[in-house]
């Protein structure tokens, strides 16, 4: 049988309301008293009983602050869901999120939508971050001002952030490197491209898989890495003229968004299935290339994950002092029409 809140008062030599008020910093208790009673409670393995620690949750009330940028993807707009079912979940908590979003990937937009946060009173804010120095400065003053920061799907690494939550990009490129190049044993001309170099997630995704390429399939030509800015038709244009240029074209590896411009120009060039196509992610218009043989494989990162896993990590942090780890990765899964089925 469990420790109650009535033996540890009886051993601390306080009410029962007093303990209460020290285990969970409510009201005032002289800081030695405070300190008796929750070392009695650690030394005898105290767990407050699951109703009754919702209920204490339950009557505190939080702010916390949501951006999610580039929604014009299918991607981030999975993102956003699951940023949405953590709001919806967390207000039984006590807990209002305003949520802010953008259709691309902007700067001042991110930044503007930080300040309005801060005015609004948010005690935490998530977001999905632009790589960039002011981004960077900004996360850092929230932190040394104690307003703790979560960024998810891109990682903001030399920052003072929370922590991130998201894939580990780097290593989902590196095992594409490593698919592609054992599907193509005899080499081949491979396209890799992805949307934005200046954005973390993109560029380290395209860096992995060009290493491995490199380093372990010495016959594979690895083309110039393109950018497509998260535009299926910038993505269409390039891939029609890499097909011009290079009418044996083995491979496209699509790092990002874009994918679907890539498959056109591929479906139009009748080298569909014959042209290996790597992409990330199981949103809507992937899955249908996947079903019909325009994508050969993808890599699900879990992105409905990353946005819910940040709004719950804040409240922990926020309500029960729970600090999370620097990193919280979100599985990678090697997706095929043959178990797309089983992600969610």
């Amino acid at each position: 049988m469990g420790v109650t809140s009535q033996q540890i008062a009886e051993l601390a030599g306080v009410s029962r309301g007093t303990v209460d008020r020290a285990l969970h910093n409510r009201g005032r208790v002289r800081p030695e008293v405070a300190e008796r009673i929750r070392k009695i409670a650690e030394e005898l393995g105290y767990q407050p009983h699951p109703a009754a620690q919702a209920l204490v949750l339950s009557n505190k009330e939080f702010k916390i602050g949501a951006y999610v940028q580039s929604i014009a993807t299918p991607t981030m707009q999975m993102v956003l869901a699951g940023v949405e079912k953590a709001a919806e979940e967390l207000k039984s908590f006590g807990v209002t999120t305003l949520i802010r979003k953008h259709y691309t990937i902007d700067k001042a937009v991110e930044l503007a939508a930080i300040e309005e946060f801060v005015a609004e009173g948010c005690q935490a804010i998530a977001l999905t971050p632009v790589t960039d120095p002011e981004v960077v400065r900004k996360v850092d003053e929230l932190m040394d001002a104690g307003i703790p920061v979560v960024v998810f799907n891109g990682e903001l690494a030399e920052s003072k952030r929370l922590c991130y939550v998201g894939m580990d990009n780097y290593v989902g490129g590196k095992i594409f490197g490593a698919m592609m190049g054992n599907m193509l044993p005899n080499g081949g001309k491979v396209l890799p491209m992805t949307a934005h170099l200046a954005n973390y997630a993109h560029y380290i995704r395209a860096r992995g898989f060009m290493e491995v390429i490199r380093a372990d399939f010495p016959k594979i030509e690895l083309l110039p890495l393109q950018a497509c800015f998260d535009n299926d038709e910038f993505a269409y244009e390039i891939t029609k003229m890499t097909l011009l240029e290079h009418p044996d074209l083995a491979g496209v590896y699509s790092a990002s968004h874009g994918t679907q411009g890539a498959c056109r120009a591929i479906e139009e060039a009748g080298r569909t299935g014959s042209i290996r196509v790597f992409t990330f992610d199981s949103n809507p218009p992937n899955v249908i290339d996947l079903q019909e043989g325009r994508i050969t494989l993808l890599i699900d990162q879990g992105a409905k994950v990353q946005g819910y896993r940040a709004l719950h990590i804040l409240y922990d942090y926020l309500a029960k002092k729970q600090k999370p780890e620097s990193k919280v990765y979100t599985l990678l899964t090697v997706v095929t029409k043959y178990n797309i089925d089983n992600v969610e």
